[in-house]
């Protein structure tokens, strides 16, 4: 089974590809909503965060606010790596819990959407990378459009990875910087090199 990553900065359309990879009929499992799941009460992440963060960051019910962790976590490189610590060694475990379902499913080829592949090291589980990407005005406009003020949009892409860095580990690129209908055929292109891997097996 052909186990594939999908990343890119923040507001370049990395959701619009995995949607259309969907589509497609191929498994995409969203790594993010998995992280959050796994703070949830009862689950492996959500008594380690407590424990390292404290209590005040979780409502009368014991749900963690998700904002006030991360008011402690953002900009704050040392914290933001002890959460990580916490949750990405669980999100690994639980990626590699759905590669073995989808492959005894019969899947060939399947894709996990992430926003920190490389940071997180998952590329290491996987047999490839997809970066999708646009130019950075266009990642302002985005997310402005979105309702942030400009300072924080500054403020969310320079906590990440460089675009250009993430490029660098990217074994397919789709440019999103175009029309749906550009960054669609990109991917149905991609969609069409890997079928023949679903024929094998």
């Amino acid at each position: 089974m052909l186990k594939l990553g999908l990343t890119g900065g923040i507001a370049c359309g990395k959701s619009v590809v995995a949607a259309m990879l969907r589509e497609l009929g191929f498994p995409v499992l969203d790594a993010d909503a998995l992280a959050h799941r796994l703070m949830e009460p009862g689950q492996p992440a959500h008594d380690a965060v407590l424990r390292e963060f404290g209590a005040g960051i979780a409502d009368a019910g014991g749900r963690i606010d998700r904002a006030r962790l991360g008011a402690l976590v953002f900009g704050n490189r040392e914290r933001l790596e002890r959460l990580n610590a916490i949750v990405h060694p669980r999100v690994a475990e639980a990626m590699q819990r759905q590669f073995a379902e989808w492959e005894r499913g019969g899947q060939a080829v399947v894709f996990v959407e992430a926003a920190l592949i490389v940071e997180a090291g998952f590329e290491r589980q996987l047999d490839g990378v997809l970066v999708a990407w646009c130019r950075p005005e266009q990642q302002m406009e985005r997310l402005l459009a979105r309702g942030l003020s400009e300072e924080e949009a500054r403020r969310r892409i320079a906590s990440q990875m460089p675009i250009e860095e993430k490029l660098r580990h990217a074994t397919e690129t789709i440019d999103c910087s175009g029309t749906m209908e550009q960054t669609r055929s990109q991917v149905e292109a991609l969609a069409a090199q890997l079928r023949p891997h679903e024929s094998h097996s």
